[in-house]
C-alpha cells in the first residue's frame, strides 16, 4: 500500500550515490592496487582540525568545481511538506449510446401515443429509447500517492581554526569557496541519485506489470530478427549490423512515439471497473509535447548525428526540452555494467490495488523509454537549511540541510521501454 509515514533513506542514498559514482559497484572491485591517489600527507605537519591540511606550503590549488544533477527531466510536481499525499482522478471511457432522434433499426422512437420515456411493447420489451432524463455518469479511478523520503546533510565552518594553514586571507576564501562547493555537489549527486532511482524503478516496473500493459516492452533484437528473417544476437546488431540496426530504431521509436499519442488502451494499466455489469476500460493519450524521452547514449555515439536529428524534430519532439541522455543506467563501473539495471521496483498489486514490491528485474541492455510526464515525477516536499549559532566555547557552526522528496510512478500512465534480449536457450 502507499506509505505515508517518513522513511530516513540516508543509508539508501549513500548506497545510490556511490553506486553512480562508481564508488561501489554491482561487484566489489579493489582497485588500491592499480591507482595513484596521491600522498595526503608532507612532512611539514597538519593543522590540528581537519588533520589534512598542511600548514603552509607553496601555491595554493583547491581542487573544487561544480557540478550539476542529471536526469531532472522528472522533476515536476511540489506539493509541499504538508500536501506529501497526492490524489489523481482519472475517468474511464464509455460506449456510445443508441440514437432516440430517429426511427432506427433497433427503435421505434417516433410514433403516434409514444410518450419522451421508455415505451414498451406487450411483452414489456422496450421499443424506444429512454427519456433525456436518463443519468449517465462517467466512473472514475482515484490513485493515491503518498511517500516521503527524508535525509539531511551537515557542513561545519570554523572560525579562526583553519586560517594558520593560508598564506593569506585570499587563500582562505579560495579553500571556502572550494569547500562549500564540494558540499553543494554532494547535494547534486544526492538530487540525481534520487532521481536514477526513480528512472530505474520506472523501467523495472512496467517490465514486472508488462502482462497488463500491452505493448510497453519492445524488444528491439526479437523485433528486426522478425522483421528480417534474421537471427542475429544482440551484440552482432550493436556492433557489425550497427547501422541497419539504427535505421530499424529510429523506425520503431517514431512509430511507437506516435501511436501514443492515440487514445486507447495500449502502453499502459487499465484497472478493472465495472459498473451494473458493464466493464469499462481507461483508455489514455499522450501527446508529443507530454512525452518524456530517456536513451542509452552509449549505443548512438558513433551515430548520434544521424539518429537524434530523425527522433526529434521541433514539431513532434523536443530536444532540448523533451530528452536526457542517459550514460549509464545504474552502475557506470564496466561497459557492460553501464546498460544494466537490477531493480525490486514498487508495483501496483492488479487484483488488490495495493503497492507492492515487485518481482526482481534483471535486464542486460535497457536502450530507452519513453513515458507521458504524469507517469514519472519526483516532487520536492522540502529542501531547507537551517544553521546553528556559534559554538562559545569550539568556535564553530554548522549548517544543516534537510531533505524530504517524494517519486510518483503512475502505470496507469502510457510508458514503453526498449530492450535488446536474446532468446532464452
Amino acid at each position: 500500500m502507499a506509505e505515508f509515514n517518513v522513511k530516513d533513506c540516508h543509508a539508501l542514498m549513500n548506497a545510490l550515490v556511490k553506486q553512480a559514482t562508481g564508488q561501489q559497484a554491482i561487484t566489489v572491485v579493489d582497485s588500491s592496487s592499480f591507482v595513484s591517489a596521491g600522498q595526503l600527507v608532507l612532512s611539514t605537519g597538519m593543522e590540528s582540525v581537519f588533520n589534512s591540511l598542511n600548514i603552509v606550503l607553496g601555491r595554493l590549488i583547491v581542487a573544487s568545481r561544480p557540478y550539476k544533477a542529471k536526469l531532472t527531466l522528472m522533476d515536476a510536481e511540489n506539493t509541499g511538506v504538508y500536501t506529501n499525499r497526492l490524489r489523481k482522478i482519472s475517468f474511464y471511457a464509455k460506449d456510445a449510446l443508441a440514437s432516440g432522434a430517429f426511427n432506427t433499426n433497433l427503435f421505434t422512437n417516433l410514433a403516434e401515443g409514444f410518450t419522451a420515456g421508455q415505451n414498451e411493447d406487450a411483452e414489456g420489451a422496450a421499443r424506444s429509447t429512454k427519456s433525456q432524463w436518463e443519468q449517465h455518469q462517467q466512473p472514475s479511478l482515484e490513485m493515491n500517492f503518498g511517500n516521503s523520503a527524508t535525509w539531511q546533510d551537515c557542513i561545519t565552518m570554523y572560525e579562526v581554526q583553519v586560517q594558520q594553514a593560508f598564506r593569506n586571507e585570499a587563500e582562505f576564501a579560495q579553500f571556502i569557496a572550494g569547500y562549500l562547493q564540494e558540499h553543494a555537489n554532494d547535494i547534486e549527486s544526492q538530487r540525481e541519485a534520487w532521481n536514477r532511482m526513480a528512472l530505474l524503478n520506472k523501467i523495472a516496473s512496467v517490465y514486472d506489470m508488462s502482462t497488463v500493459m500491452s505493448g510497453s516492452v519492445v524488444n528491439l533484437t526479437a523485433g528486426f530478427n522478425a522483421k528480417f528473417g534474421t537471427s542475429y544476437t544482440s551484440e552482432e546488431l550493436r556492433t557489425t549490423y550497427l547501422k541497419d540496426f539504427l535505421a530499424y530504431f529510429v523506425s520503431e521509436f517514431k512509430l511507437t512515439s506516435k501511436r501514443m499519442t492515440e487514445r486507447s488502451k495500449n502502453f499502459h494499466w487499465s484497472p478493472a471497473k465495472t459498473v451494473g455489469g458493464e466493464s469499462y476500460s481507461l483508455l489514455r493519450h499522450t501527446p508529443y509535447d507530454r512525452q518524456r524521452v530517456y536513451l542509452f547514449s552509449d549505443l548512438f555515439t558513433e551515430a548520434e548525428s544521424l539518429v537524434l536529428p530523425q527522433i526529434f524534430n521541433p514539431e513532434f519532439l523536443d530536444i532540448n526540452t523533451q530528452y536526457e541522455e542517459v550514460t549509464y543506467w545504474q552502475s557506470e563501473t564496466t561497459a557492460e555494467d553501464r546498460a544494466k539495471i537490477k531493480v525490486v521496483p514498487a508495483v501496483t498489486d492488479t487484483e488488490t490495488g495495493l503497492q507492492k514490491a515487485g518481482a526482481e528485474v534483471s535486464l542486460d541492455y535497457v536502450v530507452g523509454m519513453i513515458t507521458d510526464t504524469d507517469g514519472l515525477m519526483t516532487n520536492m516536499q522540502l529542501d531547507t537549511t537551517a544553521t546553528t549559532p556559534l559554538e562559545a566555547r569550539k568556535l564553530y557552526r554548522n549548517t544543516w540541510n534537510t531533505f524530504l522528496k517524494g517519486v510518483i510512478s503512475d502505470n496507469t500512465e502510457n510508458a514503453v521501454i526498449f530492450i535488446m534480449a536474446d532468446p532464452v536457450a
